[in-house]
C-alpha cells in the first residue's frame, strides 16, 4: 500500500510539474512579472520552529504566554525586557540556522528574472537575505528581528542590533549592559524589535505593505511557499492574483492551507504538496530550461 500511495503521489507531482513547465514557458515568452510569497514553512526546514508552534511559547514566572500575547505593543508596554528576552532568544535560534535549498532556489529565480521579480516574505529571520536575496527586491512585510527602532518613534531609522549582544538561552534574562545597548541612540529611550506585532497595522514605511500589494496586483505569477495564510496581507495578495484568470498561481506546502484552495480553483493553478527544499529546486530547474 505504501508503494502504491508513493507511486500515485509521484505521478501527480510529475503531472503538476509538467503542466507548470508549459505555464512558465508562456510566462517567459511574455516577460511576465513574478511574486514569490514565503512563510514560516520554508524556514522550518532550516530548523527554525514555526512561530505558533510549542517552541514559540514563553514562561514568565509561573505563567505561560502564547506568541500572540508576547508579540504585542500591550505586552511590550507592560514588560519590555521580557519581550526583548524572548526576541533575543528567537534571534539566537535564527542566527544559528542556515538558509536551505528553498532559500537558495528563490535567490537563483531572482537572478534569472531580475527586475521582473519580487520576494514578499512573512519571515522575520533574515534567512532570505543571508541566502542572497537582494533587499531592493524583497518586501519584509513582518519586519526583521535583526533590526531595532525607537519605541517612542523619535526617529524612523532602522538600526541593526548591536554586535555585542551575545546569543541568549531560553528564558535567560538580560544583563544591565545588554539593556543599555538596546537604548535608542537618538533619544536615549528604549528601542523595540523591528517586527509587526499582532496589535499593530501594516504600513508602507516599515513594512512596504502598499508596495507589496501593488506588485502583486501587476504580477503574472504568484508562487506561494510554506505559509498557512493566517495573516491578512498575504491572504489579500493571494486573493488579488486569484481573481486574474490569466495569472499563474502555485502553492508549495506539505499541509493544506487557504492558498492551496485558491490554486485548485484557479484555471492556471498548480498545487505541489511537499517540502520547499525538495520542490523549489525542481521549479528552478524548469525556469532554467525555459
Amino acid at each position: 500500500m505504501i508503494t502504491r500511495v508513493s507511486f500515485r503521489y509521484n505521478l501527480a507531482m510529475e503531472a503538476s510539474l509538467s503542466r507548470l513547465e508549459s505555464l512558465l514557458a508562456k510566462l517567459e515568452k511574455d516577460q511576465g512579472k513574478v511574486s514569490v510569497l514565503t512563510g514560516a514553512g520554508i524556514s522550518a526546514e532550516s530548523g527554525i520552529p514555526t512561530f505558533r508552534g510549542p517552541e514559540g511559547y514563553w514562561t514568565v514566572g509561573s505563567k505561560e504566554y502564547r506568541p500572540e500575547q508576547m508579540a504585542t505593543v500591550a505586552m511590550f508596554s507592560v514588560d519590555p525586557w521580557e519581550v526583548w528576552s524572548w526576541y533575543l532568544y528567537r534571534r539566537t535560534v535564527c542566527r544559528n540556522a542556515d538558509p536551505n535549498a528553498g532559500h537558495h532556489s528563490v535567490v537563483r529565480i531572482e537572478q534569472i528574472l531580475g527586475d521582473r521579480f519580487r520576494l514578499i516574505t512573512q519571515n522575520v529571520d533574515g534567512l532570505h537575505l543571508r541566502a542572497g536575496s537582494t533587499p531592493e527586491r524583497t518586501f519584509q512585510i513582518h519586519g526583521n528581528l535583526h533590526f531595532m527602532r525607537c519605541a517612542s518613534a523619535c526617529s524612523l531609522q532602522l538600526r541593526p542590533l548591536p554586535e555585542d549582544l551575545k546569543d541568549k538561552g531560553r528564558n535567560e534574562p538580560l544583563s544591565e549592559q545588554e539593556r543599555a545597548s538596546l537604548a535608542c541612540p537618538e533619544c536615549g529611550g528604549l528601542s523595540r524589535p523591528h517586527v509587526l506585532w499582532f496589535d499593530e497595522f501594516y504600513d508602507e514605511h516599515f513594512f512596504q505593505a502598499d508596495s507589496a500589494i501593488r506588485w502583486a496586483t501587476g504580477s503574472d505569477l504568484l508562487l506561494v511557499v510554506g505559509t498557512a495564510g493566517a495573516t491578512t496581507l498575504p491572504m489579500q495578495i493571494g486573493q488579488i492574483v486569484s481573481r486574474n484568470p490569466e495569472a499563474v498561481l502555485i502553492d508549495v506546502n506539505p499541509s493544506p492551507n487557504p492558498f492551496q484552495g485558491l490554486a485548485r480553483n484557479h484555471p492556471n493553478g498548480v498545487v505541489l504538496e511537499g517540502n520547499s527544499g525538495d520542490i523549489l529546486p525542481r521549479i528552478l530547474a524548469l525556469w532554467e530550461s525555459t
